[in-house]
């Protein structure tokens, strides 16, 4: 993507969005680093959002929406997680929203699928979801959500808010009344996800005492779900629940939720170890392992089964744990194996009614493999939930033109868009306007979709909501806690038919894993990786060439969803390694995914690429840079424990966070210590 320069002299990208929005560092407007600057500049040049940044923002979002329909008051849900304690940039939302015209539905905190869900179900005109997801308290963020089916807005949509934004005068803005109302929506939220999630044909539950053998324990990581969830897990018939993390204090995702446990398949005793244990202060991973040996007995005959429902800040990410009580470990499930229980759930109860499984190309190879032995269509997508719930919007789509004998050019225009990509959120509303009236659909028709799957804990199935009117609709979103239930209902159908030793093999490993390992990079100027552009150049050089060098044959596939994504693919789809910049935080990856037998090359060739990008990227500006090389120059010398790293408390924790992820530093007994990649990296 190519950027352009508008007068005031600040580099602007086509669009400001990421995957899924915005989201930066959290500063505020009165801040003497602020002044001066505009809300735009301190976000591109400073890499920071302020309340004013993100008012203008919402401010262009109800603009836009109010251009896009007829003329009337645009009514505008709003909900958060609980990270802005001082409700600084929440109310600035709120106020963003009211001065563009807008009638505010205000939820408070709510997990993020409740935003679209209370949208549909009230007929508004648009969802926002003030939220960095599973990145550090220090962050913040706006996801958008549209009234058509709630999907989120398409790269096309994000430059049309983006040059909308361009043209303000925020000093303007600032001077406005509010010419929208408010109302608080919280408890009639709260009451309709109460409600939908505990329809049987939502949660898969279909006794009150399906779920009675389970000890469950939640982690809310601090976040949206605090409370909501472990509620409903008793509703649904959870025999015994216990909810940790569970303060609203702002402290989101701080040693909890489901980002600590990225990238690690199973949790040994030695873990949780002070001091040198990994999750030694993960509170949800240390319960479950005295839950787990306090029933361990009951666990191994299989009147027990002891299991974590782990969620992110904003409630739409869920990994589980579960307790193997003849190891004494924890298995983690990602998105991957949460969403093959799903499928083969559904499945074996419905035989021939589900068609697709729909994942991105973050995910194990094997998923998709073991997806299509139950005679599932596996889908690829670029990485992000707005491309699963377009390829489910175009195959329902195509289904229901399916069942007309005229309308080809319908037919073709499908064909067409499938192809090349959907850019804007308007050409599928306009398609389905063309579909005649009397092409209805009711609960049994057209579900097409089993799963739509990211391995980082976005499941999506077909879910079910009636309006006001009687009327029901099928939604789908990113819906975390919907996924813990189907997972736990799924599951817990299994344990009737298996022997407990069988059903923790089949649980903690639903299909035979391939190789799979992804490699960061922090800190970094992003906008310097993108198609065709030097760096991007030198590492598909070096790519095709290390992969040469292996064995394998090489070929890039273009994703249009992504065209900045550098994807190989190596010896015909058998591995693959793919190379993105993260729409959500500041960072790269270097992704190797394939077979257990290219471990050993792969992991040599995404050591190369790491190397190359650590060399070409780091932004020498950026403070966390500054903090990492300090930080290192102090563990360089000697082992150092968390508390006597010279670092100021409010980045300690995620300074140390990255650095591990970057596998730069490892803990011993001793402390942190550096590894051979963070020795390199310091003496390069």
């Amino acid at each position: 993507m190519k950027p352009k320069t508008i007068p005031m002299q600040t580099v602007v990208p086509d669009r400001l969005q990421g995957t899924d929005g915005i989201r930066r560092e959290t500063k505020s407007a009165k801040d003497s680093e602020c002044r001066g600057s505009t809300p735009l500049q301190i976000f591109l040049e400073k890499g920071w959002i302020t309340e004013e940044f993100m008012e203008l923002y919402v401010y262009c979002y109800v603009k836009n929406q109010k251009k896009s329909a007829a003329p009337k008051k645009r009514t505008i849900v709003i909900g958060w997680d609980p990270r802005d304690t001082s409700g600084n940039f929440t109310e600035a939302v709120v106020r963003g929203v009211r001065k563009a015209g807008g009638e505010a539905m205000v939820l408070g905190v709510v997990p993020t699928p409740l935003v679209p869900l209370f949208m549909l179900h009230n007929g508004a005109d648009g969802g926002i979801m003030v939220t960095a997801s599973h990145n550090p308290k220090d962050q913040n963020g706006i996801k958008l959500f549209l009234p058509f089916h709630g999907m989120k807005p398409l790269p096309s949509d994000d430059i049309d808010l983006t040059r909308n934004l361009l043209k303000q005068n925020f000093d303007a803005i600032k001077k406005l009344p509010l010419k929208g109302g408010r109302t608080d929506c919280q408890q009639k939220a709260l009451a309709l996800f109460q409600h939908f999630s505990l329809l049987p044909e939502n949660s898969w539950i279909d006794s009150p005492d399906t779920l009675k053998a389970l000890i469950l324990v939640v982690d809310p990581a601090f976040g949206a779900l605090t409370g909501i969830a472990a509620q409903i897990f008793k509703e649904a018939g959870v025999g015994k629940v216990l909810e940790v993390n569970a303060e609203k204090n702002g402290a989101v995702n701080l040693r909890s939720g489901v980002g600590d446990l990225e990238g690690c398949p199973r949790i040994t005793a030695d873990m949780i170890l002070k001091p040198a244990g990994l999750f030694h202060s993960h509170k949800a991973v240390v319960k479950l392992f005295q839950l787990g040996r306090a029933n361990q007995k009951s666990a191994e005959s299989g009147r027990k089964r002891i299991a974590g429902a782990i969620f992110d800040a904003d409630g739409d990410r869920f990994f589980r744990l579960e307790y193997d009580p003849f190891q004494d470990t924890l298995w983690v499930l990602s998105g991957d194996e949460t969403a093959i229980l799903q499928a083969r759930h559904l499945v074996s109860r419905f035989p021939g009614k589900y068609s697709l499984y729909i994942n991105t190309v973050e995910s194990d190879l094997n998923a998709s493999a073991s997806a299509k032995s139950m005679g599932l269509t596996p889908l690829l997508t670029a990485v992000g939930d707005k491309w699963i719930l377009l390829k489910i919007r175009l195959a329902l789509l195509q289904q229901k033109l399916s069942t007309l004998t005229t309308h080809k050019k319908l037919k073709n225009k499908i064909a067409s868009l499938q192809k090349k990509g959907v850019t804007r959120v308007a050409d599928l509303l306009n398609l389905e306007a063309s579909i005649p009236e009397t092409q209805t659909t009711t609960k049994n028709d057209f579900q097409v979709l089993a799963v739509g799957s990211e391995e980082t804990g976005h499941n999506i199935t077909t879910a079910f909501l009636t309006l006001p009117n009687q009327k029901e609709m099928s939604i789908y979103s990113g819906n975390g806690l919907k996924s813990a239930l189907n997972t736990f209902a799924a599951t817990e159908h299994l344990a009737t038919t298996l022997s407990p030793k069988r059903y923790i093999q089949s649980v903690r490993q639903p299909f035979s894993p391939g190789f799979k390992s992804t490699l960061y990079t922090y800190y970094i100027c992003q906008e310097l990786f993108c198609r065709d552009a030097q760096v991007w150049g030198k590492v598909k050089r070096l790519l095709f060439q290390s992969a040469k060098q292996s064995g394998y044959s090489a070929k890039t596939r273009n994703f249009p969803d992504d065209p900045d994504m550098l994807y190989i693919s190596l010896s015909g789809g058998k591995a693959g390694i793919f190379v993105r910049n993260s729409g959500t935080e500041n960072k790269i990856s270097v992704n190797l995914r394939g077979r257990k037998l290219d471990a050993g090359k792969l992991k040599k060739i995404g050591l190369e690429v790491l190397k190359l990008l650590f060399s070409l990227l780091k932004n020498r500006d950026n403070l966390f840079y500054k903090l990492e090389l300090y930080a290192l120059s102090q563990i360089a010398s000697r082992p150092v424990i968390d508390k006597e790293l010279e670092i100021k408390n409010q980045y300690k924790s995620r300074l140390i966070n990255e650095m591990r992820k970057q596998n730069l530093i490892q803990l011993s007994l001793e402390g942190n210590r550096l590894t051979p990649l963070g020795k390199w990296y310091i003496n390069h």
